[in-house]
């Protein structure tokens, strides 16, 4: 009866201390944020000039602070870029098993200030991919890296 005992309680505190670790750790690790070492313009502006010379493309550019203010409110400037490298997206897109991973897709990445500096966040999608089966965690590994490698010049 002891030892019944003994592992119900081993059991029930590993869970406990792994719901801790998730709760306390994944919301951390899900996003990367880092300062820019430029400016707002300027990030914005070598961001687009990287994604070229990286071989990717850029479907889309929001401008959340004139989209606000069209609807009356003020907010700072926020500004997100869709990336997408089609040789990546087709690896995900080509199976039915994978294709849910579109809700993901492109890979976004954020423009914005606070604190007086400007910052760039994106998913932590390399971390995520650790969660997923062997296409979706290759490919999103790959997908991350590549995104930090165009970032990596107007980081801090």
């Amino acid at each position: 009866m002891k030892k019944g005992l003994t592992f119900i309680l081993g059991a029930f505190s590993g869970v406990v201390l792994t719901l801790v670790v998730i709760i306390a750790v994944l919301p951390q690790r899900m996003f990367v944020e880092q300062e820019s070492k430029l400016g707002f313009d300027e990030t914005v502006a070598a961001i687009e000039q990287s994604v070229k010379d990286n071989n990717w493309s850029m479907p889309h550019q929001y401008n959340l602070q004139a989209t606000m203010s069209k609807h009356g409110f003020s907010v700072k400037p926020v500004k997100v870029f869709s990336l997408c490298k089609p040789e990546h997206a087709y690896e995900i897109l080509k199976s039915d098993k994978e294709r849910p991973l579109s809700a993901m897709m492109p890979c976004r990445v954020s423009v914005y200030e606070k604190d007086g500096k400007t910052y760039v966040s994106m998913m932590n999608s390399g971390f995520l991919s650790k969660f997923m089966g062997k296409t979706a965690k290759e490919v999103m590994g790959a997908a991350s890296a590549e995104n930090l490698q165009i970032l990596q010049p107007i980081l801090n």
